[in-house]
């Protein structure tokens, strides 16, 4: 791995932090002191992906935790008295230490339509329903195939005693998180396991015995 990728160990990030990820650049390498320098020694597209995630955050489209620094007189004007004419700033928001959260940015970037590497993994040979980045990406239906390929390939699973609608419930129950099949109280979703997506990936829907196991 290179040093890129130990980011993706990061919760969040400050919106340096972010836009530096966005145009491939490595945070590390940058992030304390490259405000400082004049645009054209900047990474390439860093200052128009800074500009626009200021300015979402700014306009409430980006949620973000703003901290702000007491130590600049840069402020954003945030309401007018119409009587007096007398104008409020708020000091402008530190944005090397303001934060956005891994999954509101890439919820963000979707909305954009952009895609950047580091917060996308590459496009795979996998068909778009398995496509975890995909807009219309359905974790049930998603786990309805895995559970089938798994049961139907996995020698474990075959004349074992058990119908191919249990099998496919256990294979199910031991990858619950991976499909977003546990509750918030950490309870495993066995309901949705049993009766929505085993129910689909089931083949031997007649209600048949299950085989005798193999000795």
């Amino acid at each position: 791995m290179d040093g890129m990728d130990y980011w993706k160990l990061c919760d969040d990030f400050t919106v340096i932090q972010a836009a530096l990820l966005i145009v491939g650049e490595d945070p590390a390498l940058f992030q304390d002191y490259l405000i400082q320098w004049t645009p054209e020694n900047r990474p390439t597209g860093f200052d128009a992906t800074f500009s626009a995630l200021k300015n979402a955050i700014n306009g409430g489209r980006l949620k973000a935790k703003i901290l702000r620094d007491a130590n600049t007189y840069d402020g954003v004007m945030v309401g007018k008295d119409d009587l007096t004419g007398d104008v409020y700033y708020e000091l402008e928001p530190d944005w090397g230490n303001t934060t956005i959260l891994r999954d509101d940015l890439i919820d963000w970037l979707k909305s954009r339509n952009f895609k950047p590497g580091f917060f996308f993994e590459q496009k795979t040979d996998a068909p778009d329903y398995l496509d975890t980045n995909h807009q219309n990406y359905s974790s049930k239906l998603a786990a309805a195939i895995r559970a089938w390929e798994a049961v139907t390939a996995d020698p474990k699973y075959t004349n074992n005693g058990k119908t191919p609608k249990r099998n496919i419930e256990v294979w199910l129950t031991a990858h619950a998180a991976e499909f977003k099949l546990v509750k918030e109280d950490g309870e495993i979703n066995a309901d949705a396991i049993k009766n929505q997506i085993a129910k689909v990936a089931n083949w031997q829907t007649d209600g048949g015995a299950p085989k005798t196991p193999s000795k």
